[in-house]
């Protein structure tokens, strides 16, 4: 039987890689959508094989969504609930300064001459700090169960919807701002929780950048941390469309 802490870090990190491929499928369909729309030769580069990109687009907008519910969906075996349920139900155990001292000693005999004062500035999270956070996530579960669930159940996991009245109408509910910042958010629990872990830091969701429009318009950075995988797809997309385009 696996450790506590083995559990838990098999759980973050299968959390990790279904967050990051929310924000990999969303903001790689909508940066594609923003080049075509700014860039004359981008949009007359797809034109060139207009099946080819819309059966891209379309398969990146549906895994985005078929990976956001198993993110929420409660009767995902891994979903988001049950991995705060096993972080404030393990609490004591798993972040611990006398946790984060086994796990930073592993396997050698005596401690390490750091580990003492590592362990004095780490910090232990109370049962509060365990509560804000998961109503943190309450929100994003609202968010995402009055506007994009019935999309993802009756659009993309199962073809309800079918006339283009009930389409727009579900699509409508929510928005392109709203969605990526709910997608982005989601990498900063993972950070979060990962630190926590891993180097006994505050329980801190720190903010991400979320806008397409806006991640491009900025240099892109010369590293990408966890939190920011929606930053490098969306500036590869355009680096590739913008290389291409100008060699049509």
């Amino acid at each position: 039987m696996p450790t506590i802490d083995e559990h838990f870090e098999r759980e973050l990190e299968i959390f990790r890689t279904e967050a990051e491929a929310c924000a990999q499928f969303l903001f790689a369909f909508l940066a594609v959508h923003d080049l075509a729309y700014r860039k004359k030769a981008v949009h007359k580069l797809l034109n060139r094989a207009p099946l080819f990109w819309n059966t891209c687009l379309g398969a990146l907008q549906a895994s985005a969504f078929i990976a956001l519910g198993r993110v929420f969906d409660s009767n995902s075996p891994h979903n988001i609930n049950q991995l705060l349920k096993l972080a404030q139900d393990n609490r004591t155990q798993l972040f611990s300064k006398a946790a984060l001292g086994r796990r930073k000693q592993g396997s050698k005999p005596q401690p390490p001459e750091w580990l003492q004062d590592f362990l004095g500035s780490a910090h232990e999270p109370s049962a509060d700090d365990i509560r804000r956070i998961r109503k943190r996530v309450a929100k994003w579960r609202r968010t995402y169960e009055a506007n994009y669930r019935d999309v993802r159940h009756r659009v993309f996991a199962h073809k309800e919807a079918t006339e283009e009245p009930e389409l727009t109408a579900l699509f409508s509910k929510g928005t392109n701002r709203e969605l990526q910042h709910l997608i982005a958010s989601l990498a900063t629990l993972y950070e979060a929780l990962w630190q926590l872990f891993m180097n006994g830091r505050r329980l801190v969701l720190r903010p991400a950048r979320f806008s397409v429009a806006g991640i491009r318009r900025r240099p892109k950075p010369k590293f990408f941390s966890n939190r920011a995988i929606q930053e490098a797809i969306t500036h590869e997309a355009q680096e590739f469309l913008m290389f291409a385009a100008e060699r049509q």
